[in-house]
């Protein structure tokens, strides 16, 4: 990938044009755009002089449930990494596993969602037989990334030197401790983490030739009718993350269960011949739409239940009126 396509001010202005959808009222997106032509022409020169710093970011928590802290670049820097990540984005993905969901175009949750489905039938044989999953998440993961072997990675596809200044720029701009950690906020951290796990995820592959393995983010499983494989495969799994990517395994996160008992994967609880919202998911969701049930929340919601078993939750939402209350 030439340097020049990444900073040339063609790709820069349609970086912003991707960025700014949903955010032109944004006070610090105002200033950027008051003087757009001009702020683009200056980071452009800053990229081509090689000048150009990442400058600092603004924290702040939100909870999604979970409490997270996010990192939030300047728009300056934001729209450069959606520079980097339109020219770098379509050199990665080819490389990365069919079976990674997250993040990727025509991909997703819903996708990661009947893929699991569709395997859990095959390995069950149509459910005639017990299929038992060995599901895992990393521990802190985003804040666990180690900029070494991160950059160690990038630089096996990347060969322009100043390309890989200006990534190893974006990576040093921010560090939970010395070496380590990835912002949130960052667009590119999207990229970079699923960078990072296409390592674990090529192991698995190819060197241990599981053939029923979903990753999605930092949340795996793996599917077998073999009890004993996923019991002697989860010492080998989390010694190469922490030997090869530093990553430790969430010890209150990993279960080794059957289809049959149900298993909590992205929301929802699967059973062998229907998925049910989970409980937290559900009360979180009739809360928020309680709070605000407009019909835009209604559709989003039922384009959300439409993709399992809940005939009784669009019920709910379908008569809801706002004198009412839900039974949570």
């Amino acid at each position: 990938m030439p340097y020049e396509e990444i900073i040339s001010v063609e790709n820069l202005l349609e970086a912003w044009e991707e960025f700014v959808k949903g955010k032109r009222r944004r006070r610090d997106v105002l200033e950027f755009e008051s003087n757009l032509m001009e702020n683009l022409f200056e980071l452009h020169r800053k990229l081509a002089d090689l000048s150009y710093q990442h400058g600092p970011y603004l924290a702040f928590t939100i909870s999604d449930p979970k409490t997270r802290r996010i990192h939030k670049a300047t728009v300056r820097d934001r729209v450069l990494h959606r520079a980097v990540y339109r020219k770098l984005y379509p050199i990665f993905d080819p490389t990365f596993i069919s079976d990674s969901f997250s993040c990727r175009k025509d991909k997703g949750t819903h996708k990661a969602l009947d893929r699991f489905r569709a395997i859990a039938w095959k390995v069950s044989h149509n459910h005639r037989r017990t299929a038992w999953v060995l599901k895992c998440d990393i521990r802190k993961f985003f804040a666990s990334v180690g900029h070494d072997r991160l950059l160690h990675v990038l630089r096996q596809q990347i060969l322009d030197r100043r390309v890989m200044n200006l990534l190893e720029n974006i990576v040093h701009s921010f560090h939970v401790e010395s070496g380590k950690g990835l912002p949130l906020g960052n667009l590119t951290s999207q990229l970079f983490a699923n960078l990072y796990m296409n390592e674990f995820d090529q192991f698995v592959k190819h060197k241990l030739r599981m053939k029923h393995y979903i990753r999605y983010a930092d949340d795996f499983v793996f599917l077998s009718g073999n009890h004993q494989e996923l019991v002697d495969l989860f010492p080998i799994v989390e010694r190469f993350l922490s030997t090869q990517l530093h990553l430790a395994l969430h010890p209150d996160k990993v279960e080794l269960r059957t289809v049959a008992s149900g298993v909590d994967i992205l929301g929802w609880i699967h059973f062998p011949d229907h998925r049910v919202l989970r409980t937290a998911t559900k009360r979180r969701m009739l809360r928020s739409f309680s709070t605000n049930p407009s019909r835009e929340m209604r559709v989003s919601y039922q384009g959300l239940l439409s993709h399992g078993n809940t005939t009784g939750l669009q019920k709910k939402l379908t008569t809801f009126n706002t004198e009412q209350t839900f039974d949570l």
